[in-house]
């Protein structure tokens, strides 16, 4: 059988990308290859579970459209298909006066994305919002929400297959050969002729793109993991929703924040440190050939050398539960180190380009045969069906 398209990748946004393929044209053969078992295994599965506002991205940019589109269609598919979520809101809190200014600075952009019902609180609202938090001001975000990730990917996946898609577990590729009219697909089961491949291959998408670029391509996937303490059930009741700093501008993580979750619990985190491999979610994760690859590209080295400070601090609280407990502290100050026991964490697949730039935006490379999408880390998960939108219009220009 020869595809009309192959996508590589079934997370949540590969999936997403293959279901609004098959909603617009369901008479286009198309394929799903994912390397794992099962469907979410890695980004997708592993994530915080929030639903993101659109708050925090430049206005215009591909992450700031995306998520706002992509917000209201996801929840549009969680009722349609009967999946459990809460709109609980979140609130945002500057613990120190130097902050108020970034705060005022979020609240704006917040308002340029169009998001008119967040609001700048009292000290007062806010301790009525959550009464354990502490801070010098605040902001209410009401369109936040949680839910969960996996089961919305597996209810992309159900309604493809439905649509007569096909999704091959169990098979990573390997090799991809562009060809004048068809490309062929190389995996470790089997070759496929396909006219036009879409890799979302996540925390391999730079290393999938390479397979189909005659040139080196101009971006590095750097793997950071993010982990988690979970709340003791006798310590919940300190956190009633969502609890987030006001994030650092010149650093592309959110900081350490408190988040409700939909099956129950409160988690705490992440962090962010390097991982040492791409799928490494322990920290004695070690992939050599990949870790030296990472220290090995300029753009990383770039990287180091401008925030080694953070760097050690987010791998110092690592290894130090007094530390990260410290970090927690500066939002909920009643937070002991007892209250926490280990809970999970995510690798967040982060594109670094040559000259050190820590890609912000989603990235979208294209070319007649193929498109990489290369940089697609939080809010994506939100953004699926948008971002899964956008992608597919790209490729059906082609057909």
């Amino acid at each position: 059988m020869v595809y009309d398209i192959t996508l590589i990748g079934g997370g949540i946004v590969g999936l997403a990308t293959a279901l609004q393929i098959k909603r617009q044209r369901p008479q286009l053969k198309v394929l799903v290859l994912e390397k794992e078992r099962r469907v979410a295994m890695h980004q997708t599965g592993h994530n915080s579970g929030v639903i993101h506002s659109g708050l925090y991205y430049k206005p215009g940019s591909l992450k700031a459209t995306n998520c706002i589109r992509g917000y209201d269609m996801l929840l549009d598919f969680a009722r349609t298909e009967g999946i459990p979520y809460d709109l609980c809101g979140k609130i945002v809190v500057a613990t120190k006066n130097e902050q108020i200014p970034l705060l005022e600075n979020l609240y704006q952009r917040g308002q340029q994305n169009g998001l008119n019902q967040i609001r700048r609180i009292s000290l007062g609202e806010m301790r009525e919002i959550e009464p354990y938090v502490a801070g010098v001001d605040a902001m209410f975000v009401p369109y936040t929400g949680i839910i969960n990730y996996t089961a919305v990917a597996e209810k992309y996946a159900e309604k493809l297959q439905a649509l007569d898609g096909l999704l091959h577990l169990g098979e990573q590729v390997i090799g991809i050969t562009k060809g004048q009219s068809l490309s062929i697909v190389k995996t470790t089961r089997g070759t496929y002729e396909t006219k036009l491949v879409i890799n979302c291959a996540g925390l391999y998408s730079d290393k999938v793109a390479q397979l189909s670029q005659d040139q080196p391509v101009n971006v590095r996937i750097t793997p950071f993991r993010g982990e988690y303490y979970e709340l003791r059930p006798e310590r919940q009741h300190l956190v009633r929703n969502l609890i987030y700093p006001v994030p650092d501008p010149n650093f592309p993580f959110l900081g350490v924040h408190f988040t409700r979750m939909i099956g129950g619990g409160v988690e705490a985190g992440p962090n962010a440190v390097l991982a040492f491999r791409r799928e490494g979610y322990k920290k004695l994760d070690i992939n050599f050939k990949e870790l030296w690859e990472t220290f090995a590209w300029p753009g990383f080295q770039k990287v180091a050398a401008k925030y080694w400070q953070t760097g050690l601090g987010e791998m110092y609280r690592s290894f130090s539960k007094a530390a990260f407990t410290k970090a927690l502290q500066e939002l909920i100050p009643d937070i002991q180190e007892h209250d926490l026991i280990p809970g999970g964490a995510g690798v967040r697949a982060q594109a670094c380009d040559r000259t050190g730039g820590l890609l912000d935006d989603f990235a979208i490379l294209e070319d007649e045969k193929v498109i990489n999408v290369l940089n697609a880390p939080s809010p994506a998960a939100t953004s699926s069906l948008s971002i899964g939108l956008t992608v597919s219009e790209m490729a059906l220009k082609r057909f």
